[in-house]
């Protein structure tokens, strides 16, 4: 399609601007395998319209794509989601949900760079695709924490076992949420800020 002089390219939306008051931009990532949550997260907790990467999964991906869940998932992130919420009137976060399928993973790295902090989103009815992606996190050095996402037949756990599942060092925090409210996913945000200000006060964030 040719553009005329007189055309005018939509630009983004008033309410997308970003705040005047705004002072520091955090970078967090939103890690987990497929179909935990975290398209649903970011797009509920973003104050912008978020941007998402979502492809019809086809049968193209049959023996090749984690198909679990399948029945009723009919699309897949394949690059990122994107998204912004305001802790304070200074402080504001970009969010980055990471794509589920493993084949796709060849994209966190660039996802990771200049994250401070991460949400790795578990669902306790498949704990082990967690495993590769905390050992991925703790590979780069990004600090985390778990949220456990709340789905109606999944299994209910005591916070010791699953640190023992996983594997997690005692600090690391864990908390539940229904990825699905705007409030639950923001509480997960808020106890990851506290977290990273807890390692900055030790000199363990760098």
């Amino acid at each position: 399609m040719d553009f005329k002089s007189s055309d005018t390219i939509p630009g983004p939306r008033t309410e997308d601007h970003l705040p005047q008051t705004a002072q520091a931009a955090v970078k967090i990532v939103i890690v987990g395998g497929f179909g935990v949550g975290k398209t649903t997260m970011v797009g509920s907790v973003s104050e912008i319209r978020p941007l998402t990467t979502e492809e019809t999964m086809t049968q193209a991906g049959v023996g090749v794509d984690d198909d679990y869940g399948s029945e009723t998932k009919t699309a897949t992130t394949v690059a990122m989601d994107f998204g912004r919420i305001s802790i304070t009137e200074q402080l504001v976060l970009y969010l980055f949900g990471t794509p589920g399928q493993e084949r796709f993973w060849f994209l966190w790295n660039g996802l990771f760079e200049g994250a401070l902090g991460a949400v790795v989103l578990i669902d306790t009815r498949r704990l082990e695709v967690s495993f590769d992606v905390i050992g991925r996190l703790e590979e780069s050095g990004v600090p985390f924490v778990i949220a456990v996402n709340s789905f109606p037949d999944g299994p209910r756990y005591p916070v010791e076992d699953l640190r023992e599942a996983l594997d997690l060092a005692p600090e690391i925090p864990i908390v539940e949420c229904d990825a699905r409210r705007r409030a639950s996913s923001r509480d997960v945000l808020m106890t990851l800020m506290t977290f990273l200000h807890s390692l900055a006060m030790t000199g363990s964030l760098t």
